[in-house]
């Protein structure tokens, strides 16, 4: 009996593979596309300075999971930003041609209808709905009219918040360095146990910070709440409207017309004609036009070079003098202490960047910011020129750029010696730009989810059908096997 039980063991066990074949063919499964190459999506920054437009790509058959969207390309728009085009607001739209143009070719022609065309305009256009809605308006619509004539899904043309562009930036530092979601070794998503680190932008107009706390903020005007790939996210995120570069300098050159014969700031030897126009219409500083230049349209001033008096000019513009809150950063506004490691931006990465390369500072501490400071606000305007000779347009700004980002990370954000060096000054991440463009996109596009994304398997019907006949002719074969090895055993007893 024992020696038929062996002798039936093989045909067995070959028939039970052949049946959990089987098995396994009939679980339900689900139908997942296969891959159908890549999708496309465009977003204009507009900034108060300039507007960069950039064209992004990813797998169609990933499009709501993560770490694989990537910058496809980018174009600089010719000019300033849209919103000095108040007084000419159709000249806005038709400044963008030129990159639009350009998007036509780097996204593929058949992918046109269906590639998302967003225009988001930051601080410049936010100063011009203050301060005159109706060019505001002027402008958007000319920049609406002109992007809609483009063969692309276009989705409108909008002002961000500050909050908003705060917010997008650190969604789009952290999830291009997968701090919310990592894709493992064996082809599993799961969620990254990194931290995630605060994000710093540098604009034109204005400057935010972004970073994730514990709990609620104490100002509610301060926080926004977050739900990504199944986790809550705590952010606390502020945008101070003209502490960007460019209102800065305007506001110190304010201050200076003021008080001063010379500009402390610009080094020796360097001569600008200052249209008081320029200087004072803006919001940020038409309240400081001084009685002495009533009448004047411009004023020729040279600087000086003199570095502690451009860095009391700098640290004038911080006002800690009350805070309603337990703790706040400058201009009574609320900040919890900083925690964690930033990326800094935008023009916080130009100026450090210059300093290390042109200068030679490594800039890695406060006390070397501080140095490579005193350093290039010493410089006159013919050694600064020998330098960098290439690089005339913000040449003499550096100095007053340099003193700003050291007081406002210093002194405004509160950033000691010690957390100063978990700041990582980077223009990319993965041969991606950082700013909040990629984050907005992420977002009106519903690429990232708010919950964990869930593991599909399949296989192609073709596979799926070989395998069935391979399991059912293994089955039937075994089958048949037995049947007559049983026949044969019995001939053999009746024998």
């Amino acid at each position: 009996m024992a020696r038929k039980v062996l002798s039936l063991l093989p045909l067995l066990l070959l028939a039970a593979a052949g049946l959990l074949g089987l098995l396994l063919l009939c679980v339900r499964t689900r139908d997942v596309q296969e891959p159908s190459g890549l999708k496309y999506g465009i977003v204009l920054d507009a900034g108060s300075s300039h507007t960069s437009m950039f064209v992004y790509k990813w797998p169609a058959h990933k499009e709501n999971n993560t770490g694989i969207v990537g910058q496809h390309s980018s174009c600089d728009v010719l000019g300033g930003g849209i919103s000095s085009y108040e007084y000419n607001p159709s000249q806005a739209g038709q400044s963008l041609r030129e990159c639009l143009d350009q998007a036509l070719q780097d996204v593929p022609k058949e992918s046109h209808k269906g590639t998302p065309l967003y225009l988001g305009a930051t601080a410049g256009m936010r100063l011009l709905q203050l301060t005159n809605p109706q060019a505001s308006g002027k402008v958007l619509a000319a920049v609406t009219q002109t992007m809609s004539e483009y063969p692309f899904d276009f989705r409108g043309a909008h002002i961000l918040s500050g909050q908003d562009e705060g917010v997008f930036g650190w969604v789009t530092v952290n999830y291009l360095l997968e701090n919310f979601i990592k894709y493992n070794w064996v082809g599993q998503w799961f969620q990254s146990p990194k931290d995630t680190l605060g994000a710093m932008d540098l604009g034109g107009a204005s400057t935010q910070i972004t970073f994730e706390i514990s709990g609620d903020a104490e100002d509610p005007a301060s926080q926004a709440h977050l739900q990504l790939y199944g986790r809550s996210y705590h952010i606390y995120t502020h945008s101070f409207l003209c502490y960007g570069r460019d209102q800065v300098l305007r506001r110190l050159l304010a201050r200076v017309l003021q008080t001063h014969d010379a500009h402390p700031c610009w080094p020796r030897g360097f001569t600008r004609e200052v249209s008081l126009q320029d200087v004072y219409r803006a919001p940020c500083t038409e309240a400081q036009v001084p009685q002495i230049l009533t009448g004047r349209t411009s004023v020729s001033l040279a600087g000086s070079s003199n570095w502690t008096l451009c860095r009391s000019l700098v640290s004038n513009l911080f006002n800690q003098s009350s805070c309603p809150f337990s703790h706040c950063s400058f201009d009574g506004v609320f900040q919890p202490p900083i925690a964690g490691n930033f990326i800094a931006f935008s023009a916080f990465f130009y100026i450090i960047d210059f300093l290390h390369t042109v200068l030679g500072w490594p800039v890695t501490t406060l006390s070397q910011l501080e140095l490579a400071s005193k350093s290039i606000c010493s410089h006159t305007w013919q050694e600064l020129q020998k330098l960098s000779p290439k690089n005339n347009s913000r040449l003499a700004e550096y100095c007053a750029g340099a003193l700003y980002v050291q007081y406002l990370l210093s002194r405004g954000y509160g950033f000691d010696h010690r957390a100063f060096r978990g700041v990582a000054f980077q223009k990319e991440v993965r041969d991606t730009s950082v700013g909040w463009a990629l984050g907005y996109m992420l977002n009106l596009t519903n690429m990232i989810p708010a919950d964990p994304p869930r593991l599909l398997k399949s296989s192609v019907l073709g596979s799926w059908v070989v395998l069935l006949l391979l399991f059912s002719a293994l089955l039937l074969s075994a089958l048949g096997l037995l049947l007559r090895q049983t026949l044969s055993s019995k001939s053999t007893n009746f024998s």
